[in-house]
């Protein structure tokens, strides 16, 4: 079906108020930043008006928009950066954001501190043993070697997502593992 400009602008205007107030709070449900939710709803509306600029009409205006919306906000996730585990933090008991840094006794501190350290990194070297030689791999890479989820993706052929993921799952590990020999520490 051939449309001019003006009936395109009609239908995709028709579409935008129809569908417009349930898509926003659909997106929404799922963004927590106002400011990034309605980027992916801007985003969306732009590519119902291109799809029609190149002639590609969409049929069902409603199911493709919220089509359009899942898979943006999926890229809006993978877009973020992922966590470091030096930068995890863990609250104390009485309710205090520490890093891994705060955690371990400074070297400086004396001798008792010195070995309390030394007792930390030899459990997290044990803990690093004990992962999958995987997710160790893409730990320390980009953890102890600075490396990007894109360098090593090049470098060993495996998709970032998947990358992304190993790590996850060492950081999820690590943090488990090391939580109890932490607090025999505090106590």
């Amino acid at each position: 079906m051939d449309w001019t400009i003006a009936e395109q602008d009609q239908l995709i205007s028709e579409a935008m108020e129809k569908d417009e107030p349930r898509l926003r709070n659909f997106i929404r449900r799922r963004v927590a930043d106002a400011g990034e939710a309605e980027d992916v709803l801007q985003e969306v509306f732009y590519e119902l008006l291109e799809s029609y600029r190149l002639l590609k009409p969409v049929e069902q205006v409603s199911a493709w928009l919220f089509r359009v919306a899942r898979n943006r906000i999926t890229d809006l996730f993978r877009k973020k950066q992922p966590e470091l585990f030096s930068d995890t933090v863990w609250m104390s008991e009485d309710g205090d954001e520490q890093t891994l840094e705060d955690l371990l006794p400074s070297a400086d501190a004396g001798p008792e501190a010195a070995f309390a350290r030394g007792v930390l990194l030899e459990a997290l070297e044990e803990a690093l043993e004990e992962l999958p030689a995987e997710q160790r791999a893409v730990f320390l890479a980009h953890e102890v070697a600075g490396q990007s989820f894109k360098e090593l993706s090049a470098e060993t052929g495996v998709s970032v997502n998947t990358l992304l993921s190993r790590k996850r799952y060492a950081v999820l590990y690590l943090r488990q593992r090391l939580e109890g020999i932490y607090e025999e520490f505090v106590k």
